[in-house]
This record gives structure tokens, C-alpha cells and sequence, in this order.
């Protein structure tokens, strides 16, 4: 099976399915996570809060954690429109790739990237049989995460947690935060299914042969 994961951000894909890429990949996968953005940027007083760089290196680390390839768009950071520039970058990336299975961002992120990402991604993905949407963070949204798909993570949650500690930067400034919510959140989930550990994503569709 051929696995495309989309995310806006270095580390979006490990905070949102990361745990099912790591399955992805134990099983024998082929798992490709296609990351739109450079992923630096300033806080509102103009300091650099994370470079591209360092985004970068630590996405690799992670990718290999997981063990997915990595592929890089680089669009700027919070800067990611709905338009003929997306879409034709994502309907090249999703020709090129063949997928069997796309992840992809929430449709009612409240991040402005997540959102509009997620929106080129349903266009370019129209004709892929199994589409899945994943959330990436906790804020809420003007409408609820319609969760109807789970993942057993229970045998890949460490690799997860492992993952998304590579990205020291943001580690650093969320004071581990995201790791606590995110286990907490994969429990929760585990329970509802009668397993240790899950991730949650809503069903675009989903073709079984």
C-alpha cells in the first residue's frame, strides 16, 4: 500500500497520525509525508521563535524515527492560500505520488495554514479511494471533529511520543505540553475502542475492495 501524509508544519504529521504512520510503516507501507512549509517563524514582536533549519533537521530526524520519506513544499509559514498556486502543487504531488490512502489535515482547523491546506488537498485528492483527516491541535472550531475512523497505537506510541520529541524547538516552547495532551487523548480514544492506545480521524471515504 502507497501512503501519502500531508501536513502544513514539521510536526504536524507526528502530532496527528503519526502513530498510524508508524503502524503504516511496521506493516510494510510504502509512507511518504509531504510537509507544505518551511516552517520558521517570528512571534508578534518580530523574534525568531523557530528557523527554517532547524525545523527542517528535526523533521528529518523524526521522518526517520517513523520511517517515512520526507518531502518539503516550502510555502512560507502562515502563508498558505486556497488558490491555483496550492492546488497545482498539491494535484502534481498527489499524480506524482499514486497514493492508495491520504492523510490530511482537519477541514475545520482553526489554523489558518491546517484549513486551506486541508481545502487543496480534498480538491487534489477527489479521485483517491481512502481520505482520512486527522487534528493536529486541541483549539476548538466552529464545528466538531466528527471522529469515525480509529488506529490502534498501542504497539506504536512510543515510536510516536519519540517522534515529536525530536522537535526540541517546540518542545522547548510548549514545555512538553503537546506530549501530555496527546497521550492523554490517544487513552481517552483507546478506551472507546477497547484498546491501550488510539488515534481518532474522520472519514472522507473510504473504498474497500
Amino acid at each position: 500500500m502507497k501512503v501519502l501524509a500531508i501536513g502544513a508544519h514539521f510536526d504536524d504529521l507526528e502530532l496527528g497520525c503519526g502513530g498510524a504512520l508508524a503502524r503504516h510503516c511496521l506493516k510494510g507501507d510504502r509512507v511518504v509525508g509531504f510537509v507544505a512549509t518551511a516552517s520558521g517563524f517570528i512571534d508578534a514582536n518580530g523574534k525568531t521563535v523557530r528557523d527554517n533549519a532547524s525545523a527542517k533537521r528535526e523533521a528529518i530526524e523524526a521522518s526517520k524515527i517513523i520511517g517515512y520519506e520526507l518531502l518539503a513544499g516550502g510555502f512560507p509559514t502562515f502563508n498558505i492560500e486556497f488558490g491555483d498556486e496550492l492546488n497545482t502543487a498539491m494535484t502534481k504531488l498527489i499524480e506524482e505520488q499514486k497514493p492508495d490512502i491520504v492523510y490530511t489535515h482537519w477541514l475545520h482547523d482553526i489554523h489558518h495554514d491546517h484549513r486551506n491546506l486541508a481545502l487543496a488537498t480534498l480538491h487534489a485528492a477527489r479521485h483517491i479511494p481512502r481520505v482520512l483527516m486527522y487534528r493536529s491541535n486541541y483549539y476548538g472550531s466552529e464545528e466538531a471533529f466528527a471522529e469515525n475512523f480509529f488506529v490502534d497505537i498501542t504497539e506504536t506510541w512510543e515510536t510516536k511520543e519519540k517522534a515529536i520529541k525530536a522537535y526540541a524547538t517546540e518542545m522547548s516552547r510548549t514545555n512538553y505540553d503537546w506530549v501530555e495532551w496527546l497521550r492523554m487523548d490517544a487513552a481517552n480514544q483507546g478506551r472507546k475502542m477497547g484498546t491501550r492506545y488510539a488515534e481518532s480521524f474522520q472519514v472522507v471515504r473510504w473504498l474497500e475492495r
